[in-house]
Formats: structure tokens, C-alpha cells, sequence
């Protein structure tokens, strides 16, 4: 019988040793583990204390239980904290009276914490669920601390997701400070604070956070702090936030707008995403809080006569409360309009409508001519096009410009950071550059024409040109999508132009766009300099359309580049981080200078000339009107062809160098029809 009674302790012993060491489980001193049961309460606590053992804390680390039974923890003194792979709570915190701390840590199988778990827990003043594996916001409404400034931790919770309503009603009557952040968040509910005193909530980290309802604060008192940093929020509830002092939103991009300011009004300390929000805030403040000086500080009382309540003492009392919002308006962002100054609103209008007016007219009769399309035409016709996007670009800022005329502001990042911005930007570099492009394009092919006047096979032609504006699409188109795919940016000024320098790459881009448009300036010079000794030359052949051609396109070509010099000049010292001019006042050469090429070109290189004019009447006559003009130009056009085959037939006949080119019929195609360009 002893025997078998050594035996089975034995074995006992050993089994319990195994457990422990399998699970790296070791029982605390004031507990009591039995095969897969452990208790701590207040008696096995006063044995311990008995024997000498002082915790203030209860550790329970690789704890391999899937379930701790009810009252398990009843009664205990002190701190409890866990940590498990494997761990199910099941209401083993219930009435612990003398519990101070709880943290479970570390128990990533742990997917459920039972209603009730935590029940009447008066001293309980730190919770902590950290690391686990719950799905299901535990329920933390009964524990109904007295504890003051009681913390509550809840976070790298990967699968929780939601806060539902009432989540923390019952938690304690004091303020509560929740730290709710790294957790998997998506969405927090209406009434979801409701019945709290919060002092700080951070929800920072909480990186699929998207919605925070618009009642989800109703029935709380606070947050006095409150951290939404590096969360996916579009925006904020638009009430529940009027006790806010300090707002923490960094790294929260998707946070474009903040609620209206005067739901903010307590709000003294802001460290925000976007420059423009601090913008938005100075105003709303200076907008909604009173002086003090619009007081009548000297009242007239009738009993007591003339009665001067002005203190000088109270002279130095800040009378407005001051906002400290990081980060403050930087030299690209200025706390203004987009255009910045009255006149600029004016003129950015009536500059886009002649632009648009102007080439849209351009290409309307270029594509309803009935004549033969030739280079020039086909020229006029990119350049048109070029053009007609930089005026859709000052329409699209203009537009967004009258908006958001006063509350830019509020609107800056939206704007910005969205697709219109982007368009705009693209609109404005692919226009700019392929209008420089095409206008270094005509002016070698009239030097070319011009240099070749009597050897027609030569000249450019139509598939030629065709190629070489191609070349001039991709490159322009390839400029234009840079900045879309990172290489700079649209977004970092709000006139979406592209003048993020801040890393060398996009450096090296804008250098390389400026030098693309001074060695377009440079060709035109060299090209226009040889038409001029050329046409100046007594033994050089020349024809009057030539001339004519060449001295209104020098004229042209050097006004358009006088107008854009301003412009490379001041680019360049920025591109090479030495701005001598600010982003205010470079509006002023952004609208006045940058396109007004674009409203003239149509003008003095089109609508002036009698080939228009032909093609417009032409297309006039088509549609019943001005049938009498459209007659005279084709008469007009009829006795010029006559008389340049007469004019060519005698030079050929008396020509002493033996030229043979009245045996090309082309000639007198060309001549005829540059001449109309005149």
C-alpha cells in the first residue's frame, strides 16, 4: 500500500514538473498551479506573505492555459499581468476589489474576451490588452473604477477593427486617458465615448482607420488631447471636439480639410500634415475670438457722471489667445489666394478667354480650309494647339482661384494633392514646351525656305515636318508626365507648377527644361540673324514674300522670348536654390508673362495674315455669309497666281545663270501660296 502511495506522488510530482517545463511555465509564489488550474487570490496571497514572499506584482509569463476559470484572481492585491500564446479570458476579473494594474501582453491566440471580464474593479487604474489576437473591442464597461486619471491601453491589436457605441461607458466616472493607438482600427461609431471624461486620446498609428463618425464623441466630455497621427481619416467629426487644446495629426495625409475652426475653439497647440491648415486656423481665430477693445472702456452714468473703467495695469494682458500651429506657411505655400493680388484676378481672366478665343478660332479655320495644307499651316496648327492648352491651364486656375477666393486656405491640400492640379500642371509644361519647340520649328524652316528660295526640291516637306513634330510631341508629352510619376512635383505651389527641387533628381529637371528653352532662344537668334544678312544681301535671289515673312516673324519670335526672359531668369536662380524673387510675386510674371504668347501667337501669326483671312471668309461663305468677300479674296487669289507664273516665266527666260526651273510646275505652287502668309 505504501508502495503504490510512493508511486502515485511520484508520479504526480512529475507530471506537474513536466507541464511546467513543456509550457516554460513557472508557478508565482502566491498562487497555486494543479495540473491545468491556477488560482491566485487572497488566501493563497497570505500564505505567501506568510512564508515571506512580498509581490507587489503578479507576473504570468508562457502561460500555456487556453481558459482561467471565474474568481481565479478574487480578491488579489496588486498587479496582475500575463502573457500567453493561447490564453481565452472568461470572467476571471471579477470582483478583484483590491486590483490596482492589469496587463495581458503577448497572447496572440487570444481572440475573445467574454462579457463582464472585468467586473467591479474600484481600485483598478491601469488596463493594458496589448498584443493579442481579439476581433471583438472587449468589454470594459463594468469594471466602474473610483480611481482618478485612470489609463487605458489598448494597443498592437492587429484584428480589431471596429470601436462600437458605449465602448467605454462604465469604465470610470474620472478622467481616463486612452491609449488606443498600432491597433487594426477601421472605424469608430456614433456614441462610441459616450458617458467618459477623456483627457488624452490617442488613435495615432491606427493606419486603417478611415471613419470617425460624426456622433462618436456626443454624450463625452474632452478630449483635452487628441493624436490622429499617421491614420488614413479624410476628416473629423465635425462636433464633440470643442474641448480639444492640442490636436496631433503629423504624417496623416489623407486628412486634406479640418473641421470648421469654431468647433475648435479651445484648440491652442496644433502639429498638423499641411502648412495651409495652420493658415486656415490664424484665420478662423482672429475671425471668432473678441477684443477687448471693442469694449467701451469709458461709460457715462447718470448718478455717478463720467466713469473711466481703464486699468492701465491690465494694459499688458494678452486679450486674444495665441495658437501654436506647426508647421507654419512656408515661402512656397504664403497664407494667401491663389492669385494673390486683385488686378492679377483680372487680368488671369481676360488673358485665358483671348487665348482659348484666339486659337480655337486658329484651328477651327485651318481645319475647315479647302486649300492644300502646307508646312507653315500645319506648323501654325501645333502651335495653335500649344497654345490652347496653356489657356485651359489659366482657365482651371482662375476658375479654382474665384472658388476659393478668401478661404484658400481651407481648400489648399484638396486642390493641391488632387487630380485637377495635376492636369493643370501638365497642361502648362507640355503647352509651354511645345509652343517653344514649334516656334524654334518655323523659324529654321523659314530659314531653310528661305536659304533655298530657288531650289524648291529642298524645301521641307509636309512628311518631314510631320516627323520632326513628333519628335517635339514625345518630348513635350515626356516633360509634362515627369512631375505625374515623382520627378518633382505639381503639388508643392498652388499655381500646380512644377518647382519642387528637393531632391537632385528633380533638380537636374527643371535645370534641364530651362536650358531646353535658352537653346531654343539661342536658335532663333542664330536662324534669325542669318535671314537678316541674308535678305540683306544685293546678290542673294529673294522673293518680297520672304521678306515680309521674315521681318514679322523676328518681330514675333524675339517679342515672345523678351517675354519669357524674366520668366528662365528668376527659374534659374531658383533651380539652383538662390531665389531672388517670391512665389507672390513671381504671379505676376506667371500670369502677365508666361501666356501672353499664348493669346497674341494666334493672333500675329494667324488672324493677321491674308491666308486667314482667305479661310475665314472662305468658311463664312460656306455658312451664307460674307459671300461678296470670300468672291474678292478668290478673285484676288486667282490674278496673284497669274501674275507670280507671269513674273516667273520672264526671270526664267532672262535668267543669265541658266536655271531650269520653270520645268517644275511645283514652283509656282509654293510661291503662290507663301504668298498669301504675308
Amino acid at each position: 500500500m505504501w508502495t503504490s502511495l510512493s508511486v502515485f506522488l511520484f508520479l504526480s510530482v512529475l507530471f506537474l514538473y513536466g507541464w511546467q517545463c513543456a509550457s516554460g511555465f513557472v508557478c508565482p509564489r502566491i498562487c497555486r498551479c494543479i495540473s491545468n488550474t491556477i488560482r491566485c487570490n487572497n488566501v493563497t496571497e497570505g500564505s505567501a506573505l506568510m512564508m515571506g514572499h512580498r509581490h507587489k506584482r503578479l507576473f504570468l509569463y508562457h502561460l500555456s492555459l487556453r481558459t482561467i476559470s471565474s474568481h481565479s484572481f478574487e480578491g488579489l492585491r496588486g498587479h496582475l499581468i500575463t502573457s500567453s500564446t493561447s490564453l481565452k479570458c472568461n470572467a476571471v476579473l471579477n470582483d478583484v476589489l483590491i486590483l490596482r494594474c492589469s496587463s495581458i501582453q503577448n497572447t496572440r491566440n487570444l481572440m475573445h474576451i467574454g462579457t463582464r471580464t472585468f467586473n467591479n474593479l474600484p481600485k483598478l487604474h491601469y488596463l493594458s490588452i496589448s498584443n493579442t489576437g481579439i476581433t471583438v473591442f472587449p468589454d470594459i464597461t463594468s469594471i466602474n473604477s473610483l480611481e482618478s486619471e485612470f489609463i487605458l491601453d489598448i494597443y498592437d491589436n492587429l484584428y480589431l477593427l471596429e470601436i462600437p457605441p458605449n465602448a467605454f461607458n462604465g469604465l470610470t466616472n474620472e478622467y481616463v486617458t486612452m491609449n488606443l493607438y498600432n491597433n487594426g482600427i477601421r472605424e469608430i461609431h456614433d456614441h462610441a465615448f459616450n458617458g467618459t471624461k477623456i483627457d488624452k486620446l490617442l488613435l495615432k498609428n491606427n493606419r486603417n482607420l478611415r471613419v470617425i463618425h460624426g456622433d462618436a464623441f456626443k454624450g463625452a466630455t474632452g478630449p483635452g488631447v487628441l493624436d490622429v497621427s499617421a491614420t488614413a481619416l479624410t476628416k473629423l467629426p465635425p462636433q464633440g471636439l470643442e474641448s480639444v487644446r492640442v490636436l496631433l495629426a503629423q504624417s496623416a495625409y489623407g486628412l486634406k480639410s479640418l473641421p470648421p475652426l469654431q468647433g475648435l475653439w479651445s484648440l491652442r497647440e496644433a502639429h498638423l500634415t499641411y502648412n495651409s491648415h495652420c493658415c486656415s486656423a490664424d484665420t478662423t481665430l482672429a475671425m471668432n475670438v473678441p477684443f477687448f477693445s471693442d469694449v467701451d472702456l469709458f461709460v457715462k452714468d447718470e448718478g455717478f457722471g463720467d466713469v473711466n473703467f481703464h486699468y492701465p495695469e491690465l494694459d499688458f494682458c494678452p486679450t486674444r489667445p495665441t495658437l501654436l500651429c506647426i508647421p507654419e506657411a512656408d515661402a512656397f505655400n504664403p497664407c494667401e489666394d491663389i492669385a494673390g493680388f486683385s488686378f492679377l484676378r483680372v487680368a488671369i481672366w481676360f488673358i485665358n478667354i483671348l487665348a482659348i478665343a484666339g486659337n480655337l478660332t486658329v484651328l477651327l479655320v485651318f481645319f475647315t480650309s479647302r486649300n492644300k495644307l502646307m508646312v507653315p499651316r500645319f506648323l501654325m496648327c501645333h502651335l495653335a494647339f500649344a497654345d490652347l492648352c496653356i489657356g485651359i491651364y489659366l482657365m482651371m486656375i482662375a476658375t479654382v482661384d474665384l472658388r476659393t477666393r478668401g478661404f484658400y486656405s481651407q481648400h489648399a491640400i484638396e486642390w493641391q494633392t488632387g487630380p485637377g492640379c495635376s492636369a493643370a500642371g501638365f497642361l502648362s509644361v507640355f503647352g509651354g514646351e511645345l509652343s517653344v519647340y514649334t516656334l524654334s520649328t518655323i523659324t529654321l524652316e523659314r530659314w531653310h525656305t528661305i536659304t533655298n528660295a530657288l531650289q524648291v526640291e529642298r524645301r521641307l516637306v509636309l512628311t518631314q515636318a510631320a516627323s520632326i513634330m513628333a519628335a517635339g510631341w514625345l518630348i513635350c508629352l515626356g516633360m509634362g508626365m515627369l512631375p505625374l510619376v515623382g520627378v518633382s512635383s505639381y503639388t508643392k505651389v498652388s499655381m500646380c507648377l512644377p518647382m519642387d527641387i528637393e531632391t537632385p533628381l528633380a533638380q537636374a529637371f527643371i535645370i534641364i527644361i530651362l536650358l531646353f528653352n535658352v537653346g531654343a532662344f539661342i536658335v532663333v537668334c542664330v536662324c534669325y540673324a542669318l535671314i537678316y544678312l541674308a535678305v540683306k544681301n544685293p546678290e542673294f535671289p529673294r522673293r518680297s514674300a520672304d521678306t515680309k515673312i521674315a521681318k514679322r516673324m523676328a518681330v514675333l519670335i524675339f517679342t515672345d522670348f523678351l517675354c519669357m526672359a524674366p520668366i528662365s531668369f528668376f527659374a534659374i536662380s531658383a533651380a539652383f536654390k538662390v531665389p531672388l524673387i517670391t512665389v507672390t510675386n513671381s504671379k505676376i510674371l506667371l500670369v502677365l508673362f508666361f501666356p501672353i504668347n499664348s493669346c497674341a501667337n494666334p493672333f500675329l501669326y494667324a488672324i493677321f495674315t491674308k491666308a486667314f483671312r482667305k479661310d475665314a471668309y472662305q468658311l463664312m461663305s460656306a455658312m451664307g455669309c460674307c459671300k461678296s468677300k470670300a468672291s474678292v479674296y478668290r478673285m484676288k487669289a486667282h490674278c496673284s497666281e497669274n501674275t507670280l507664273k507671269s513674273n516667273l516665266k520672264s526671270k526664267n527666260n532672262g535668267s543669265q545663270m541658266g536655271m531650269r526651273l520653270s520645268a517644275k510646275p511645283q514652283q509656282s505652287q509654293h510661291l503662290k501660296q507663301e504668298g498669301e502668309l504675308t
